[in-house]
């Protein structure tokens, strides 16, 4: 059996709107309009997410580098400042991401067959991480 990778959250609504024109292209108008709602509604909230800015203390949390190297990045013009002079803030779509140690692999495994309404079900619950 051949397994289907599943677009990435980012990737999911350009996918939900194929869908949707092939489910308009058979006649189902209502379930097209809803998947296109969704589609946009998640957009939105990536964007939202992604504007979020942090503050150095809690971008250091966040990405796993420390709040000295995040505010050199800001004062050398390598990260933009989304904050003031003095007070820099950084935007969650700006933070640098420290590699991780690879998943184990029952971990990769269970991700590998969520459904697209698992997913939305998972961002709902938890939110996008």
């Amino acid at each position: 059996m051949t397994r289907t990778r599943q677009p990435s959250i980012r990737k999911l609504p350009a996918a939900w709107r194929r869908q949707a024109k092939t489910l308009r292209k058979y006649g189902g108008q209502a379930l097209a309009t809803a998947l296109e709602r969704c589609a946009d509604e998640l957009e939105g909230t990536i964007q939202e997410r992604d504007d979020t800015t942090y503050s150095l203390t809690d971008a250091a949390r966040e990405s796993g580098y420390s709040s000295a190297h995040l505010g050199r990045l800001v004062r050398d013009g390598k990260i933009p400042n989304a904050g003031r002079p003095n007070a820099p803030r950084i935007a969650r779509r700006h933070l640098p991401r420290k590699a991780r140690a690879e998943p184990r692999l029952a971990e990769k495994s269970r991700r590998g067959h969520l459904s697209n309404a698992q997913i939305v079900q998972s961002i709902i619950s938890k939110g996008i991480e």
